[in-house]
């Protein structure tokens, strides 16, 4: 299955952002699919992610309380809903899956830059 990310943009500090990730073909109730970021000069962190079958939802302690990660199984796509954007948050955000049974991420999408200013 192919992955798109979409939705990026330029906001001010303290507003809202909802990245997109759309899938090519249905997910599988065995997938998790996982949101990360890369801003310049730093190494690609996780974000948050989502196990498709129950929702469970992880998110990393830095976005905890500001970004929701949802599901729509009819469209195969799954949100990332920012708000309260800091600075911080710039970077570029990837979308990804994998079987649960894994540890890694074997499938990617390409990123969408998001961009907040001070």
């Amino acid at each position: 299955v192919q992955l798109q990310a979409s939705g990026g943009g330029l906001v001010q500090a303290g507003g809202s952002l909802r990245l997109s990730c759309a899938a090519s073909a249905r997910i599988s109730s065995s997938d998790v699919v996982g949101w990360f970021r890369q801003a310049p000069g730093k190494e690609r962190e996780f974000v948050a992610s989502i196990r498709w079958s129950e929702g469970n939802t992880m998110y990393a302690d830095s976005v905890k309380g500001r970004f929701t990660m949802s599901r729509d199984n009819a469209k195969n796509t799954v949100y990332l809903q920012m708000n309260s954007l800091k600075p911080e948050d710039t970077a570029v955000y990837y979308c990804a899956a994998r079987l649960r049974i894994m540890s890694s991420y074997d499938r990617w999408g390409q990123g969408t830059l998001v961009t907040v200013s001070s």
